[in-house]
Formats: C-alpha cells, sequence, structure tokens
C-alpha cells in the first residue's frame, strides 16, 4: 500500500531540517526561501515497539520489517503561487500527488533566520497557504462545472449531474474562503467523486509548529494560537523542535538518545510522534505477521475486512480467500506464542466479513 505525505510550508519554516531527521534520504537546508526546489522523497518506517516484543518470543531468521511511509519535501509556497508565483505551479503540482499533508509552521523566534514576510506570525502563514491552495481548487472547481453542466444537460447523465451537484457545495465553501475538506461527503459515491477531485484543500491536514529547543516539552505563545485554530478547524496539530530532531538524529546509540530526551523533559522524541500522527491521520492501521521466518507489520485502511488485508500481503491471497486465523496481540504476549494461544482457544477463525483491527496478529488461507 504506498501512501505519500507532503511536508509543506512558507520557506524558512524548517521543512527540508525536519526532512531530515525523517528520512536517511539529507534533502539541502539553508538560510534562503527556495533553498528546496525539486521535492525530496524518503521512505520512513514507523515506529512499532510491538515489533520487537514479537521477534524476542519467535526469535524470526529474517529479522523485523516494519511498515513504511514515503515523505516528501516540497518546496516553500509563496503569495501568488496559485497564479504561478515564485515555484507555485511546481508546488501544486507535487503536492497534488500526496495523500495528506504535514504543514509546517514557524513557531519561534530567531534573527538569525530570515522570515519570508518579515515576521513570525504563525496564523498568517497558515492562512497564505490556505488561501494560495483554496484559489487553485477553485479554478480547479470552476473548469469541472462547465465540462459537467454540458454532459448533465446534453446527455441526462446521472453521474454528470451528482458530480456537478458535489462541485457547486465545493465552489460555496471555497469561495467562502474554506478549505475542501470542510465540506461532509454524505455517502460512498461522493467520497469516490472527491478523491477523483484530488483537490488540494481535500487532503487530511496535520499543523506542525516547529518551536525553539527551549518550548520542546510546554509550547509557547506562538502555539497556543495553532492549538485554538486547530480545535475550531476539527484538526490535528504537534509540537516538535526541529532543530532538537536534528541533534537526536546525530546520536548514535538508542541509550543516548533516550538520556538525551529525559534531559529536556520528552518521552519520545519528535520524529517518532510525527510519524505516528501522520500514519493516524491517514486513518491507518497494522496488522502484524509473526513466525520463525520473519516478523512483520502491514498497512491496511481503518474499516477493511478480512479477505482486503490479505490482498494487502498478495492479490492471490484476496482472490482465494478461504479464512483468516487471528490472534490478539495481548494474548500472543501474554501466552508467549500462537501454539500456547491455539491451545488456550485465543485463536479464532474469521470469514469475509471479520473486520480487521490494528495489532490483530493473522495468518491467512486461501485457495487459487
Amino acid at each position: 500500500m504506498s501512501l505519500k505525505c507532503g511536508i509543506v510550508g512558507l520557506p524558512n519554516v524548517g521543512k527540508s531540517t525536519l526532512f531530515n531527521c525523517l528520512s536517511s534520504a539529507k534533502a539541502q537546508s539553508a538560510n534562503f526561501p527556495f533553498c528546496t526546489i525539486e521535492p525530496n522523497v524518503g521512505m520512513i518506517t514507523v515506529p512499532d515497539e510491538r515489533l520487537n516484543k514479537l521477534a524476542d518470543i519467535c526469535h524470526p531468521q529474517r529479522g523485523i520489517i516494519p511498515t513504511t511511509v514515503e515523505i516528501v519535501d516540497i518546496a516553500g509556497l509563496v503569495k501568488g503561487a496559485s497564479k504561478g508565483e515564485g515555484l507555485g505551479n511546481k508546488f501544486l503540482a507535487n503536492i497534488r500527488e500526496t495523500d495528506a499533508i504535514l504543514h509546517v509552521l514557524r513557531c519561534f523566534d530567531d534573527d538569525n533566520v530570515v522570515h519570508v514576510d518579515g515576521s513570525v506570525d504563525p496564523l498568517r502563514d497558515k492562512e497564505i497557504i490556505d488561501t494560495e491552495l483554496q484559489l487553485k481548487d477553485l479554478e480547479t472547481v470552476e473548469s469541472r462545472i462547465v465540462k459537467c453542466e454540458k454532459q448533465a444537460k446534453a446527455g441526462g447523465d446521472k453521474q454528470a449531474k451528482a458530480m456537478l451537484e458535489l462541485l457547486l457545495r465545493y465552489r460555496e465553501a471555497l469561495s467562502q474562503g474554506k478549505s475542501a475538506r470542510t465540506v461532509e461527503l454524505e455517502n460512498k459515491e461522493q467520497q469516490l467523486m472527491a478523491k477523483e477531485l484530488m483537490l488540494l484543500t481535500g487532503k487530511p491536514v496535520l499543523y506542525v509548529c516547529n518551536v525553539d529547543e527551549q518550548s520542546a516539552a510546554t509550547g509557547n505563545r506562538y502555539v497556543e494560537t495553532i492549538r485554538q485554530m486547530a480545535q475550531a478547524e476539527h484538526a490535528q496539530y504537534m509540537v516538535i523542535s526541529a532543530k532538537i530532531e536534528a541533534e537526536i538524529a546525530e546520536l548514535e546509540s538508542a541509550e543516548e538518545r533516550q538520556m538525551f530526551l529525559e534531559e529536556i523533559g520528552l518521552q519520545e522524541s519528535g520524529v517518532n510522534r510525527l510519524i505516528k500522527a501522520a500514519y493516524s491521520l491517514l486513518e491507518l492501521r497494522t496488522f502484524l505477521t509473526a513466525g520463525s521466518d520473519e516478523v512483520r507489520a502491514w498497512t491496511f485502511r481503518e474499516g477493511m475486512k478480512a479477505p482486503q488485508c490479505a490482498g494487502v500481503i498478495h492479490s492471490d491471497f484476496e482472490r482465494g480467500f478461504i479464512r483468516a486465523e487471528v490472534i490478539k496481540y495481548d494474548d500472543f504476549i501474554a501466552l508467549g506464542g500462537e501454539s500456547q494461544c491455539r491451545n488456550a482457544g485465543k485463536l479464532s477463525i474469521e470469514g469475509k466479513d471479520y473486520l480487521v483491527k490494528d495489532g490483530d496478529i493473522m495468518h491467512f488461507l486461501f485457495n487459487v
């Protein structure tokens, strides 16, 4: 399952520094606008402490295989991007290809790091990007409305009429300065049509407050304004210090990193929290496979049934699905393995309608 999150924001807010911490790929990071021109792409592993505990029981020969998410560092945006200013057209094309947006906001003062608009104001910065994305979406919607109106009138196309109804709702919201994600989709058909439109402001967003080192554990006055905004939007936000994360990335051992975190009052690195938050933002969950060969995490979307999850491993598994053997993670750990769970009656046999849960340890039986 290929998943992609785009890191966006104005120039010089810490996007590339954060990307470098997230990924083994090293993006150029410097104190001038448009330092990033082409999008940098990195595959990052999703932290999951459960894998290590399963490996301690199974002793897999090939080891642990975690699940991954693709992160894209996209060039900084400026006013007028929707009309092609700066790197606007390239930026908007890159963001359209992502599944979710990690919107980095500068929430720190530093005279040595220039701000493209001359002062620190994360709400203003957020609104600049929102406006540019909304304007581009409005342009897309207006173009599609003209096309759908012709199709609906000419042939009485029911699909075109349904799309037109949705487009008009989007136009109303965007004209009022609201993002497409604020429009409630009433049924599965509208969800599919919305996905087809690929609107920039229809993507889920996580606001990432990049703070100074002293504010990493407590936040600051800038973060408070973002907290209130996110609450009003029913959006998610988190606090991270890209500078601290860069320092953590330089430490070689896990023990050193943990000691460093404890010294500054944090239990977990911001990078780990950000990856988990991005995973959750996409409504993604993990099922597990565990045996003497390997312990592995597999990504699925919340609400998927057993055959669909079998298809995540291989299309043949879904096509020839017979049943799934399921063990709950807590039972597997408490009892010490598959055979113990089987003997204790903690292994269940599930059919095609089983809704897979996060942390389920699955074994699929199929025939093709």
